[in-house]
């Protein structure tokens, strides 16, 4: 493929020796997950949200304060409970009598990572109060605006699957502002060993940051730079097309279990995060397969399935496996 990037070779070196620093800290933090990593790292140098589910206890929220604790960046966790209110995420005013006057108190919303811990426990109302902040990067305090951090902003949010008890289903507009969506599985017999070594040897203890704010700033930018041909960008729109019309393109066996396909938001993750995961892979210019291979990541909470497809067991990855088969690879 030409290669028709803008990166420098400077620039392209420095990125690769972050994505080395950052990749090495969260194994030290994390057994095994390794697309759990592809997906946190790309994500925030992509420079969007990220949404991880599992059942509890399989390292969510140690996965995700990892990743940030290896930049020394403002860090906030936020533990979502049913009572939390909106002003406890984004601030509030507090009037003094002595001056007669309204101070501005911001909330932990005001940070470089946050950590939405178990986000579906808290209400609608509160899951709503982060929208604002997650797509325009500012929120609304006492009828004014303020600005999020405008180097580096990312929200890390973990939730346990919508059918346990005391959750409440997210909604698709706050799932949509979610750039990724990863899912966490159990770890191997040989990884839950792993796992208890390192507990009684205090090995997931936080250790000092090996970057910066400035660090994953530049990454970002860097990665923006990253050469995606025209026939590429087709591509990504030829699969967010198939999956708003799905029934014309899967196979008889699996027509109408799609309700909703991708939204253009979809096409905007494709783009960026393909091109932090060329980067992330060694490379200054996007190639097909790393557009496949975030496909799970960039839909699996884009495409609504009908009633029929969860009673049947139909799983959304095997949706899009079987959509993006569809699409001609250029």
């Amino acid at each position: 493929m030409e290669n028709k990037s803008t990166i420098s070779s400077e620039d392209f070196q420095y990125s690769q020796e972050v994505i080395k620093k950052i990749s090495d800290y969260y194994k030290q933090k994390v057994v095994g997950q390794s697309l759990l990593a592809q997906t946190l790292i790309s994500g925030i140098i992509a420079d969007g949200h990220i949404l991880i589910e599992s059942v509890p206890g399989l390292a969510k929220t140690t996965a995700a304060k990892a990743i940030s604790d290896a930049v020394d960046g403002k860090f906030s966790r936020i533990q979502c409970t049913p009572d939390l209110m909106p002003s406890d995420i984004t601030g509030s005013q507090i009037y003094h009598q002595e001056t007669g006057k309204f101070e501005t108190v911001f909330g932990p919303v005001f940070s470089n990572f946050v950590l939405l811990d178990e986000v579906n426990r808290s209400s609608a109302k509160t899951q709503a109060a982060m929208l604002e902040a997650m797509a325009e990067r500012q929120v609304t305090i006492g009828g004014n605006s303020y600005k999020m951090p405008q180097d580096v902003f990312i929200v890390i949010a973990t939730q346990n699957p919508i059918e346990q008890e005391g959750t409440y289903p997210l909604s698709e507009a706050q799932t949509d502002r979610f750039m990724l969506k990863e899912v966490i599985t159990y770890p191997t017999a040989e990884e839950e060993v792993q796992v208890l070594t390192m507990t009684e040897k205090k090995a997931f203890s936080k250790t000092p940051a090996v970057l910066t704010i400035e660090d994953v700033d530049k990454v970002q930018r860097i990665a923006e730079q990253v050469y995606v041909s025209d026939a590429l960008k087709k591509y990504i729109a030829d699969i967010i097309t198939a999956t708003r019309n799905a029934d014309k393109v899967l196979p008889a066996e699996l027509k109408g279990y799609v309700r909703i396909g991708a939204s253009p938001r979809g096409s905007i993750a494709f783009l960026s995060v393909s091109k932090a995961i060329a980067l992330i892979n060694g490379r200054d210019y996007v190639v097909p397969d790393d557009i496949k291979m975030i496909s799970h990541q960039v839909l699996r909470h884009r495409i609504g399935l009908s009633y029929a497809a969860f009673s049947e067991g139909i799983s959304v990855e095997s949706i899009i496996d079987a959509l993006v088969n569809t699409v001609q690879v250029p």
